[in-house]
């Protein structure tokens, strides 16, 4: 969504998550790996008549600048004080977010002391980018793209700008960045922080949450959209008019497919089983099996299949739990040698119906090749049974396992009426696959 000024605080503070890409109309075109199909994508492929995408609604944001001069890009004087880099949660809540930028200005006050030097800058805001000049030599310092900055706050005279950092092509596959004593079942991103002093802070702060709004709106009338036609109470009837895709509802309802095992195992001997969170979104939470040793008691058994959720082990429900922790009950049960499991028969693969009565509604959820990264809480995708950290296996019919990140996102952005889907848990895949070799416990 467009960023919103945080009236109910006495501290003005701006939120621009979700935004990334929605000003990419303004800069030269380049590659993205990664694609949030809340906004538009590759505009050039839709039909002319289709030409109002899948945006998010458009607000107004009120400023102290004139839109001509956003464009352009205006200048204040500050001091630049420093930066730190923060661990966050990808998306925290407003309320961590301004406990984040009290932190970082904190860090960066007591990092010297009374001994701090300052720095006199120029603080140049446009709709394309924020950049930071030395005020004596005009020498670039910093320079951010605008759709790069999460986070605006000013706290008295004190202004904090966030960005999350680019992740590396080693870290997960799946959109997450596993940080060496992070809190259990949390995925955490790095976030840097810099903090500035001046007069106008308030004024700062503020032209830059109005730059992101008239950057959007200049991107929409640049694709021949008026802002106005954006309404988010149309896609809000529209969402009331659906009901939840209950194919999950209707399977973990049936006693038949619900069942009670008994295995039996040495002691001293792993159960032989590789499991995978079930995906945010998913109607009971809990971990899939998603690979059997060969040999292993789990395998010998014969009563259980890629694909079936653990709902319980030996009287203690996994519903609910993190990953980590479903890990550590299995791996707890090395010295017994009957195991008690209540399982939900599934199969490997989610079935997804999604319903889009029309280009113009956004589908609600993000992609990064092939697999599903965020989902918009309410929306048309998660009423479909969209989960995230799922990797799509088909679109209507078509396998797309083999096929370039960018023409999944074209056909998901030019989909309408009932999208059918199929995906399964990206780690599962993976291991499917021989991507990865499974770790068994």
């Amino acid at each position: 969504m467009p960023v919103i000024p945080e009236s109910a605080w006495k501290h003005s503070a701006f939120v621009a998550d979700g935004l990334s890409g929605v000003c990419n109309g303004l800069e030269q075109p380049r590659k993205q790996q990664r694609s949030d199909l809340n906004g538009p994508v590759d505009n050039n492929n839709i039909p002319e008549t289709k030409k109002v995408a899948s945006f998010p609604s458009f607000v107004a944001v009120p400023g102290p600048c004139e839109p001509e001069d956003l464009i352009d890009g205006i200048i204040f004087a500050a001091n630049y004080l420093g930066s730190t880099q923060l661990l966050s949660e990808r998306n925290p809540s407003k309320n961590i977010r301004m406990m984040q930028a009290q932190e970082a200005v904190s860090r960066v006050k007591n990092s010297e002391g009374d001994a701090q030097t300052l720095t006199e800058v120029d603080l140049f805001i446009s709709t394309q980018r924020i950049k930071v000049l030395n005020a004596d030599t005009q020498e670039t310092m910093m320079d951010h793209a605008l759709r790069t900055i999460s986070y605006i706050a000013d706290i008295g005279n004190i202004v904090v700008l966030m960005a999350r950092r680019r992740m590396p092509r080693s870290a997960s596959q799946d959109c997450i960045e596993t940080t060496p004593g992070a809190q259990e079942g949390k995925k955490q991103y790095k976030m840097i922080c810099h903090v500035f002093e001046s007069e106008d802070a308030q004024l700062i702060a503020q032209s830059i949450g109005q730059a992101f709004s008239v950057a959007y709106q200049e991107f929409l009338r640049a694709n021949g959209i008026n802002p106005e036609d954006l309404s988010q109470k149309e896609y809000s009837d529209i969402i009331n008019t659906q009901e939840m895709y209950n194919d999950d509802l209707i399977h973990f309802s049936n006693s038949e497919n619900c069942k009670e095992l008994q295995l039996e195992k040495h002691k001293g001997e792993i159960l032989g089983v590789v499991v995978v969170e079930s995906g945010w979104g998913s109607i009971l939470p809990t971990v899939i099996l998603a690979n059997m040793m060969n040999g292993g008691p789990a395998a010998r058994s014969g009563k259980l299949s890629i694909g079936d959720q653990i709902m319980s082990i030996n009287g203690t429900s996994l519903v609910g739990l993190p990953l980590a922790t479903c890990q550590g009950i299995i791996k707890g049960l090395k010295n017994q040698t009957q195991v008690k499991l209540n399982i939900v028969s599934c199969p490997p693969v989610t079935t997804v119906l999604i319903k889009r009565p029309d280009l113009k509604y956004q589908l609600g959820f993000s992609v990064q090749n092939g697999i599903i990264c965020s989902l918009m809480r309410g929306g048309i995708a998660e009423r479909g049974g969209v989960r995230v950290g799922h990797r799509i296996i088909e679109i209507n019919g078509q396998s797309v396992v083999a096929t370039a990140h960018e023409k999944i996102v074209q056909a998901l952005s030019n989909s309408v009426g009932e999208i059918h889907m199929k995906t399964m848990p990206a780690a599962m895949f993976r291991l499917l696959t021989g991507q990865e070799t499974p770790l068994y416990i």
